[in-house]
């Protein structure tokens, strides 16, 4: 469980397979953004049907609502929001830049102020892991300190160090949960067909969550835009034991592209090559290319369903805004390269409608057709890198990408 296969390079650039609780991920791979135990406008059944192997949601956000103990009582996050599929879950270390108005940071965790009805509510990295166990995701996040991306050194430095301390709680804590909290209910085989025991192990002895499934905490690399403190945070995260992935957070939140792009250059000699990497909350088209040219294996955004939803479009050829008065009339497809539902079934001037008398179809539409594009485009560069193009295919497509020839 948890073993990761990497199948072919280009480069950097990998082509993997990660064996998880609910089913094995080919790499690289978009997760769609799940925040709420639900991906905005769209079913499980939409999600299968466009190809998604994992969703994400999150600690925060569930901790609030409906609570965890609440999600638990009513079998664990998976049959709660009806996806048989991997989940990962965030830790609600995003949270701690976003909401930043809302919340102090001190030694012990988090202290927030509901955005929901005010209230106070403290998450500590312990509480974080306690959350993510109830909830039963396939991988839990690390509790991460999250700055912005313009911060000066020392507040990164304070940030990442603080973060490798929440590391050791966070660990200490899944460690005592693995044998101290064994879930009330035996779900039964696996589908690899090994049997789940009463103390919370399998037969091999992995770690099972409340759902009667395993589970795996992934750390996250912080440190600012500085590659120095990137690579003190992760001999930091190597020095606390072995890990089944690395995640790269803290970038895509207001730093330079230039700077994310150096930080990736810097880190990738350093990560463990038999281990996935994460790079957390990036999913324009042209970043995840990019990303997985420097061996990134993992991305996940919410850009695609709120870019769906207020009628803008990924394609090869650059975004389409689907408002446009151009397209009243058009009766050619959004994408004409695209499999997706809304591509083979609808014309631009039937979705330039659907925008135009406010109808929730289109957001559901548009947000179907920009997942679909970014896994589509996850699995055309898996390919280019098995086949060995992917240096003269990626390089190909962002040219077409950049003539943005689209409107």
């Amino acid at each position: 469980m948890f073993e990761f296969t990497v199948e072919a390079t280009s480069g950097p650039a990998r082509a993997g397979r990660w064996a998880l609780p609910h089913g094995t991920v080919e790499t690289p791979c978009f997760m769609p953004v799940g925040t709420q135990g639900t991906v905005r406008a769209l079913s499980p059944r939409d999600l299968e049907t466009i190809g998604a192997g994992i969703v994400l949601a999150n600690t925060y956000h569930l901790f609030l609502r409906p609570g965890h103990e609440t999600v638990a009582r009513l079998g664990g996050l998976h049959r709660f929001m009806g996806w048989s599929r991997p989940i990962l879950t965030d830790s609600g270390g995003f949270q701690v830049f976003s909401l930043e108005s809302l919340r102090r940071v001190s030694e012990e965790g988090v202290e927030f102020r509901s955005h929901v009805d005010g209230s106070p509510r403290f998450l500590s990295p312990e509480l974080a892991v306690d959350v993510q166990w109830a909830l039963g995701s396939d991988v839990a996040m690390a509790f991460d300190h999250v700055i912005p991306g313009q911060s000066g050194r020392e507040a990164a430095r304070d940030a990442l160090e603080r973060t490798l301390r929440w590391l050791g709680r966070c660990r200490r804590r899944f460690q005592e949960l693995a044998v101290s909290r064994p879930p009330s209910a035996i779900s039964g085989a696996l589908s690899d067909g090994r049997r789940l025991t009463a103390n919370g192990r399998s037969s091999d002895g992995q770690r099972r969550t409340a759902d009667g499934c395993f589970q795996t905490l992934v750390p996250i690399v912080q440190g600012g835009t500085y590659p120095d403190l990137r690579r003190a945070c992760v001999e930091g995260i190597l020095g606390e034991g072995d890990w089944d992935a690395v995640a790269i957070g803290g970038l895509s939140v207001g730093e330079p592209k230039a700077a994310m792009i150096e930080i990736l250059e810097s880190l990738g000699p350093m990560l463990p090559e038999s281990r996935p990497r994460y790079l957390m909350g990036v999913g324009f088209p042209e970043d995840v290319l990019a990303a997985v040219a420097l061996g990134v294996d993992l991305v996940d955004c919410v850009a695609p369903t709120r870019m769906g939803r207020n009628g803008a479009a990924f394609t090869d050829r650059g975004p389409v805004n689907i408002r446009n008065a151009r397209h009243r009339d058009d009766a050619g497809p959004l994408d004409p390269d695209c499999d997706c539902e809304t591509c083979v079934t609808f014309s631009r001037g039937y979705l330039r409608h659907l925008f135009a008398a406010g109808e929730l179809l289109g957001l559901r539409l548009l947000s179907l057709h920009n997942v679909r594009y970014l896994i589509r485009l996850a699995a055309r560069a898996r390919a280019a890198v098995v086949d060995g193009s992917f240096e003269g295919w990626s390089r190909a497509w962002l040219a077409r990408y950049q003539a943005k020839e689209q409107a």
